[in-house]
């Protein structure tokens, strides 16, 4: 029994060897297929990051642009209302009775320009 056990024990030795051979490369070849998913899998978040950031700068840049156009037809509507708030104060009979009503409109105002102003954008 004795030579029965030894080469039980050898035979068993020589599997577990080979055993443990035939794992440790598997274990070799996961570790740069993780390694190089993770790598992966960053590139992928900064190319995203990169796409998102492009996207709010793009996005930033057109609200930007439609705020100024915004401000300009403001602007240039405001001229408009000045140019004919002074047209129209220049045609104003004072002693007239809207020259009159006016008059008393336009104390409330720091200018008469700007109470022609108003009184404009009301009555458009």
């Amino acid at each position: 029994m004795d030579s029965i056990d030894k080469l039980l024990a050898e035979v068993k030795a020589e599997y577990e060897e080979s055993k443990s051979e035939q794992h440790q490369p598997k274990t070799n070849l996961i570790k740069p297929i993780s390694q190089f998913q993770s790598k992966s899998e960053s590139l992928i978040d900064n190319l995203l990051a990169e796409v998102k950031a492009d996207f709010e700068q793009k996005d930033f840049s057109e609200k930007l642009q439609r705020q100024q156009e915004l401000e300009e037809l403001q602007a240039k509507k405001l001229e408009e209302l000045k140019k004919q708030a002074k047209d129209w104060l220049a045609k104003l009979e004072p002693l007239s009775i809207e020259g009159l009503w006016f008059e008393r409109f336009s104390e409330g105002y720091p200018s008469k320009l700007e109470a022609a102003i108003e009184y404009l954008q009301t009555n458009d």
